[in-house]
């Protein structure tokens, strides 16, 4: 049984996710958020996972939190922990601490547009294909190994909010199936890459191009 500790900012969306669709061998231990008033939290515990906060804006430097966060995650020994939707950016060591059993789940088709605003970017690039990349978190920000990809198609009419509510739809069904194949040992990085392998048709998602999809 691996022990997963979930961190979020808010409503935590994927949380809900990854908790809903009751992995084999995985068991949700605990939800941290770094904002007191995340929603998320209120959903776990409801739920019987248990959940902390850490107000970020307590701590005197970003070190510090991300010191107190690792102790609070280390109290229910995870074999991984899952950023959904988790607002802050970590430091190095902290990175380094969890290597290889961190995931983190970006809108976007990494390596095209890290950061913010994806949405946005993506439209203003005219792309054709948008979507969603789970990957290892490392110190830089939005790489890592990628495990699996979701796309869709970008529409006529199009605007960054309509594209990101079809985007979310597609994560709330890709984390959680990377969350199972990490569970069940069907994940390798091999020269700092995700290897396939058996799990090549589940590291790509892409719904048939639709008004609805």
């Amino acid at each position: 049984m691996k022990n997963i500790v979930i961190l979020i900012s808010g409503r935590g969306s994927n949380m809900q996710a990854i908790v809903d669709a009751g992995i084999p061998d995985a068991r949700v231990a605990a939800v941290i958020a770094n904002r007191p008033d995340a929603a998320g939290l209120a959903w776990a515990a409801e739920r019987g996972i248990a959940t902390a906060a850490l107000d970020h804006k307590a701590y005197a430097s970003r070190e510090a939190f991300d010191a107190a966060l690792a102790e609070a995650i280390d109290a229910h020994a995870p074999d991984l922990v899952v950023l959904a939707g988790f607002m802050r950016i970590l430091t190095e060591g902290f990175t380094r601490r969890y290597e290889g059993r961190m995931l983190n789940i970006h809108p976007s088709l990494l390596p095209a547009f890290p950061g913010l605003h994806t949405h946005e970017r993506a439209l203003e690039m005219g792309c054709k294909l948008a979507g969603c990349t789970v990957h290892f978190v490392t110190a830089e920000l939005d790489h890592g190994p990628i495990v699996a990809q979701g796309a869709v198609s970008v529409l006529d009419g199009d605007t960054p909010d309509s594209l990101a509510a079809r985007v979310l739809k597609l994560e709330h069904q890709l984390y959680p199936e990377a969350v199972r194949r990490f569970a069940a040992g069907e994940i390798a990085v091999v020269d700092g890459k995700v290897a396939s392998g058996a799990g090549a048709a589940a590291s790509l998602l892409s719904p048939v191009p639709s008004s609805k999809a």
